[in-house]
């Protein structure tokens, strides 16, 4: 099985797993191994999940200022938990392919193989709900009709996408691409860095 089959299954099942609650307070029962890569792909879509519903909320015009400013931490949180497991899911490349000698010529690649795998977790979620909107009976044809062509394009995205995380992770593991990750370093969240939280005047 290649890794974006592997992931993209993962993905779908966590993402129909977190929709039969459809509750961003719903525990996440991930079926994998602890700290095996299948555990960290199920985590990793779960997150994305919550965070795509949370997004929703706090776009309800009516919401309450008091709720969205709780719901806006939360949304916070949840983004460093997404960056740090992006950052986890590609120590184990890293580790995985740490024997690997990159040839003279070998070249670096514009992401590095998690954050495409981020992106495809996304893409789940994306065909979910558009599958969703496909599916309504309370809506204009030409709605559906829209819906239909969005959905058809997503599809071949992450045909796409799979084959390049795929053909990246061989090039990887032939020694044509080497891997060199930067932390994303956010600011925002660190007392040390925003100057919000450490008081300047």
């Amino acid at each position: 099985m290649t890794f974006s089959k592997l992931c993209n299954e993962i993905f779908w099942k966590a993402t129909t797993d977190y929709h039969v609650t459809d509750s961003v307070d719903a525990p996440m029962n991930n079926p994998y191994e602890l700290k095996t890569i299948e555990y960290y792909l199920y985590l990793k879509n779960w997150i994305d999940a919550v965070q795509w519903h949370f997004e929703d909320i706090i776009r309800d015009p009516q919401i309450d200022p008091v709720e969205a400013l709780s719901l806006k931490r939360r949304i916070d949180k949840s983004n460093q938990d997404r960056t740090d497991l992006v950052e986890l899911i590609d120590s184990y490349f890293l580790d995985k392919y740490k024997s690997v000698e990159p040839l003279a010529d070998a070249t670096i690649n514009t992401e590095s193989p998690a954050w495409a795998v981020d992106r495809l977790s996304i893409l789940a979620l994306k065909i979910y709900h558009m599958q969703q909107e496909v599916d309504r009976a309370d809506v204009t044809e030409e709605h559906l009709n829209q819906c239909k062509t969005k959905l058809n394009i997503l599809l071949e995205q992450r045909k796409d996408l799979s084959s390049a995380i795929d053909q990246l992770i061989e090039d990887i593991e032939n020694g044509k691409k080497y891997m060199k990750v930067y932390k994303q370093m956010k600011m925002y969240n660190d007392p040390a860095l925003n100057p919000v939280l450490y008081g300047k005047k």
